[in-house]
């Protein structure tokens, strides 16, 4: 009579493992040369005992001491299951695989199917649905995040995404946005620097910085902030001016043309004013630029009852949101553009301040609301209170 074959435990570890990455019961036991029954059983009692699976033969009292420890470490198992699963057990089977799915990392899986009274064919029917279902999800989601990624000009990231699904009534985690976006090559535009247009070197009269970085407001029309930048077109500069209102910072006034005139600010703030009619005592902060220093500017301001505040010289920090504003422009527009002319430029830039920024784009320093939408929120409120 021939001898019965043993396996040593590297062996069967090996084969089980074979076994779970191929799934195919019938061709790994006949590519291993063992039958589907011993392969099944060896997989049972990898599920079962984990590392202390295959001990080999010792002692007569070596084995039944074995079996005791076994049952009990079994028991001890199952009981800690039903202290953490006991309120599933009357419940529906798809709900008591989704407790297993959840602990199927603190307990061996046998135990859990056991304690919680379902089969393993059912619990892995009900994985490769979910599985499944999972995965059609993620196509949905991936179709909405490059919608929402190419419709802001590919310049949000994960944040922003998040939050415009979630104001759309979508309620996926900002973590499950990135790893798609992440593993899709889906990523915002890059910064890029600019240079400073300030030019202070002049002998007309400077404020003092009454903002003095103090950027908190608590109602529009309280305190703005402007500043100039410029872009490149094939026809030459093209010179932007912008009145910014730290409240929701909506750009208020905006100004574009061929040079560095005062009439070029003066376009900007003469705009501010028309569309919000602000309250006397408005603090009106810029560099010390001679277009914002000039005599012409400085009536306007005198006229309209607002208070002028100037950075310090050399410090682009007391005017961070504008400057702010300007970069993200830079970074979102400008810089992947290469305009034929100032016109092209001209309706670009327009397009991007009224249509884009001040009414869809989402801010991180107002709740990822737009600039618009931030705006009338607290108007509700304040109509409310």
């Amino acid at each position: 009579m021939a001898n019965r074959k043993t396996y040593p435990k590297e062996f069967k570890e090996q084969a089980v493992r074979l076994l779970q990455k191929n799934g195919n019961k019938s061709q790994v036991a006949r590519e291993l040369g063992v039958t589907s029954g011993m392969l099944a059983r060896w997989e049972q009692q990898a599920m079962q005992d984990g590392e202390k699976a295959f001990p080999g033969k010792g002692k007569p009292q070596d084995e039944e001491l074995y079996q005791l420890k076994k049952e009990v470490s079994r028991l001890k198992e199952e009981n800690e299951i039903l202290k953490k699963g006991n309120g599933y057990l009357h419940q529906a089977p798809s709900v008591r695989y989704l407790f297993i799915h959840q602990h199927r990392g603190q307990f061996s899986l046998l135990a859990l199917l056991r304690t919680m009274q379902v089969s393993k064919s059912g619990y892995y029917t009900w994985r490769k649905q979910k599985e499944c279902e999972k995965t059609k999800e993620n196509k949905q989601l991936l179709k909405e995040i490059h919608k929402i990624h190419q419709a802001s000009k590919q310049t949000y990231g994960s944040p922003r995404i998040h939050a415009h699904l979630k104001a759309n009534g979508f309620k996926y985690g900002e973590k499950r946005i990135a790893r798609l976006m992440r593993l899709n090559g889906i990523k915002p535009k890059w910064k890029k620097k600019f240079k400073i247009t300030t030019d202070s070197r002049h002998s007309l009269p400077v404020a003092n910085n009454k903002l003095n970085q103090d950027f908190k407001v608590t109602v529009p029309n309280q305190k703005w902030t402007a500043d100039i930048t410029y872009v490149w077109t094939k026809e030459g500069w093209l010179y932007l001016a912008v009145v910014l209102d730290l409240f929701s910072r909506r750009i208020v006034g905006w100004s574009m043309q061929a040079n560095l005139s005062r009439k070029l600010v003066i376009g900007a703030l003469q705009m501010a004013t028309q569309t919000r009619h602000p309250p006397d005592g408005l603090l009106h902060h810029s560099d010390r630029g001679s277009q914002y220093a000039s005599q012409d500017y400085q009536q306007l301001l005198d006229r309209a009852g607002m208070v002028c505040s100037m950075s310090r010289k050399g410090n682009c920090y007391d005017n961070a949101p504008t400057e702010s504003f300007f970069a993200t422009l830079k970074r979102e527009l400008i810089h992947h553009r290469r305009y034929q002319s100032r016109i092209e430029a001209k309706e670009d830039i327009f397009q991007y301040i009224e249509v884009w920024y001040n009414r869809k784009r989402r801010h991180s320093s107002l709740g990822y609301l737009s600039p618009e939408e931030y705006e009338k929120v607290n108007q509700s409120l304040k109509i409310a209170a």
